[in-house]
């Protein structure tokens, strides 16, 4: 197929155009964020800071700035770690949902509604706080638990853990499955890196806290702070 220069004009146009609105709308979008002293007004900011890049590149469409930066793509973390514990020990203790700050020091508190409701609030980058409900969508005794977060969310997500017996008798697998919808995206996580927050490295250090906990009844710490005990 050949393009007349019409068509090449139209498209040549209609480039010219897109990359305006990423500079015009990615401005707009960092003078909107640097209002906003919140978390969500620095991934703003950052965002459109982004936006800003690709129409000075000349990328041609908004949806690919977004794409570049991570803004469409949910995070998924996968973790698994060996406890040299029974799979009814451990669930118990996990199902009980306000159990889950004791080793997860992203937590700041859970608190359970009925068996399947229950409200979490996390910290956040740059000190926030995000919070959201969640609602139990399967539970296997001993075995399994999935959950999703409802309409309303700051952060919206889902997982499931996962215990299963573990070979030689070694104990038992747990296995942790989270994915975030988070507000920025794959550039939120870049930024969480940056503070020290990275999802992935979080998660694996709080199961190897759940480990300690359950296995030595107290979780190892440094400078001076106190254990958690059981």
């Amino acid at each position: 197929m050949t393009l007349t220069s019409g068509d090449k004009q139209g498209n040549s146009q209609a480039s010219e155009t897109e990359r305006w609105a990423s500079l015009i709308g990615g401005g707009a979008m960092v003078l909107l964020g640097l209002r906003q002293a919140s978390l969500r007004g620095v991934l703003t900011a950052l965002a459109g800071g982004g936006l800003i890049y690709q129409g000075a590149t000349k990328q041609s469409t908004i949806q690919q700035a977004q794409d570049a930066i991570g803004m469409n793509k949910p995070l998924k973390v996968e973790k698994t770690v060996t406890i040299n514990k029974p799979a009814d020990e451990l669930y118990r203790y996990w199902h009980n949902f306000e159990n889950l700050p004791t080793f997860m020091k992203h937590l700041k508190s859970v608190k359970v509604y009925d068996q399947k409701r229950s409200h979490w609030i996390a910290n956040a980058p740059l000190g926030n706080n995000v919070e959201w409900d969640a609602e139990i969508l399967e539970d296997r005794e001993n075995e399994f638990i999935s959950w999703v977060s409802v309409e309303g969310a700051d952060v919206e997500n889902s997982g499931f853990v996962r215990f299963q017996k573990a070979p030689g008798d070694r104990g038992t697998e747990v296995k942790v499955v989270l994915e975030y919808n988070l507000p920025g995206g794959g550039l939120t996580a870049a930024i969480a890196k940056l503070f020290g927050e990275e999802p992935e490295q979080q998660i694996g250090d709080e199961l190897r806290r759940f480990k300690m906990l359950m296995e030595a009844g107290e979780i190892a710490t440094t400078e001076g702070q106190p254990s958690g005990r059981r």
